[in-house]
């Protein structure tokens, strides 16, 4: 095998087209994995009952915290790198598949144990089968980090697309036939193979054997810090579906699980691919703190023109659209729709940070970050379920409240980052989105519109209308828009 080494430094004309087509391609992408998954919450949520949602939700919040040892920080390691051999590639993607052999096989034996902790002997036939994910998908993390480091952002949106689209025929087949909770386990199976196979092909590159003496150790640095860092953020983003699984049962859990499936989890296949354009992009900025600080400035706008308006909308009209979108049966539900929006808007508006320090590779600062805000969420989430699932959603929404500019205050210090702009752009967006979307409720309510679709009608054109009327009268507001809208011109020119 020859020893052949990629190289980050890239023409710098070049890397802005690169950057542009990568974004809308990945754009493109995750949109058509949104729509598929919306379309699947929509479809099996009216074939498949809470408690089967309940079940699956029970093991993949204990046993999905495998999926950070899976990677163990090894794909992003290998995207930031300024050189990679393929030789380290190659110990890479060995490293990643028996780490997910063994996470596996220690999972398939823990079902006993898993079933316990929530009295439900269900859990011991379903354990061991989503446990092949790991495998699965420890084989295939190299290859997506190689496809994301050469930025070949549109065989990584096919191959995504692919996934979900086939995983859901499956699940909405066994559905139909009556299989229950294994339509649910079938689909995250299917998925992880059509994933493999697809990035192997997309990738058009197979692994030798390992190979000895190849310089591992800043690799595995950057990896360990990063697996600490998502262990300790995996606590505090699934501390809500535990507590709720332990204290309130499979039916608590399976309804909330469906006001996060269909909102926290579509905002973070939407914010991924952000990170997949920015790090390789970030990546080449290091050492250019002004372009730096200006492309993390107007990173954050537009998440938050898009990703926070959108979960503003969310908040404003989570009864119409839990009426429309899940059914009579899922009406528990709207509340938890409501609170988990805010949850993400205040999580979105911080997501900058997680780019720079990837970046910078400031993966042991970023844990020491993550460990306080970790903190404030258990706290958050434990004292809030004592009002029962309701609580446990608000603590749940609380908490980045608290945490979020504390983020990007220890970010500031560490790295070349404008706290006052990120700060400034945050707290702009936040308040015109408030103040849009409960002038939108109020006016609905006001008027007692009973249809879900005229609700939803209604709440959806006051918030744009009014938002539009703000981009015309607020100077600040019409800035920020103004400089989202000259982002986007630019990269479609060079698309």
């Amino acid at each position: 095998m020859s020893e052949h080494v990629e190289d980050l430094s890239t023409d710098v004309s070049q890397m802005g087209r690169r950057a542009a087509r990568g974004a809308f391609v990945t754009l493109w992408g995750q949109g058509s994995r949104i729509l598929l998954q919306v379309g699947g919450v929509v479809v099996l949520a009216r074939l498949l009952s809470p408690a089967d949602y309940g079940l699956v939700a029970m093991v993949t919040a204990v046993t999905g915290v495998g999926e950070l040892f899976r990677d163990f920080g090894l794909s992003a390691a290998a995207v930031q790198a300024r050189s990679l051999s393929l030789a380290q590639r190659t110990n890479l993607l060995w490293l990643n598949t028996a780490i997910g052999l063994l996470l596996t096989c220690v999972v398939a034996a823990l079902a006993v144990p898993i079933a316990a902790i929530y009295h439900e002997p269900r859990l011991r036939a379903i354990v061991p089968v989503l446990a092949l994910t790991f495998l699965l998908n420890g084989m295939a993390t190299q290859y997506r980090a190689d496809l994301t480091r050469r930025m070949r952002f549109a065989r990584l949106a096919v191959v995504d697309v692919s996934g979900s689209c086939v995983a859901l025929v499956v699940a909405i087949a066994l559905a139909l036939a009556g299989a229950g909770y294994w339509a649910l386990v079938a689909q995250q199976i299917t998925t992880s193979v059509v994933l493999l196979v697809g990035a192997a092909l997309a990738a058009g590159w197979f692994p030798g054997l390992p190979h000895r003496g190849v310089p591992m150790r800043g690799l595995l640095s950057f990896g360990w810090n990063l697996l600490a860092t998502q262990l300790v953020g995996y606590a505090g983003n699934n501390v809500d579906s535990l507590t709720i699984g332990v204290r309130f049962g499979p039916t608590a859990l399976g309804t909330y699980n469906r006001a996060y499936q269909l909102l926290l989890s579509t905002l973070s296949q939407l914010r991924a691919p952000t990170t997949v354009v920015a790090l390789p992009i970030l990546s080449r900025l290091r050492d250019d703190p002004p372009r730096f600080a200006e492309f993390v400035r107007r990173g954050q706008l537009a998440l938050a023109y898009s990703l926070v308006a959108g979960l503003a909308l969310v908040a404003t009209a989570a009864t119409p659209l839990t009426a429309i979108l899940l059914g009579d049966q899922w009406t528990q539900a709207v509340p938890l729709l409501r609170l988990l929006a805010v949850a993400g808007m205040f999580h979105t508006v911080a997501y900058v940070g997680y780019w720079v320090y990837l970046a910078y590779g400031l993966t042991g600062t970023l844990l020491r970050y993550q460990l306080v805000a970790t903190c404030i969420t258990i706290v958050c989430v434990v004292g809030g379920s004592h009002w029962g699932v309701t609580g446990v959603a608000a603590g749940f929404a609380l908490a980045p409240a608290l945490s979020w500019p504390l983020s990007l205050w220890w970010l500031s210090r560490h790295a070349a980052v404008r706290l006052d702009d990120l700060l400034a752009g945050a707290g702009r967006t936040l308040g015109a989105f408030a103040v849009c979307g409960a002038a939108a409720w109020w006016a609905a309510d006001a008027l007692g519109v009973s249809s879900a679709w005229a609700q939803l009608g209604l709440e959806t054109g006051m918030f744009v209308g009014l938002l539009g009327l703000g981009c015309v009268l607020v100077p600040w507001l019409r800035r920020d828009v103004r400089d989202v809208a000259m982002v986007v011109r630019i990269a479609r020119s060079r698309v």
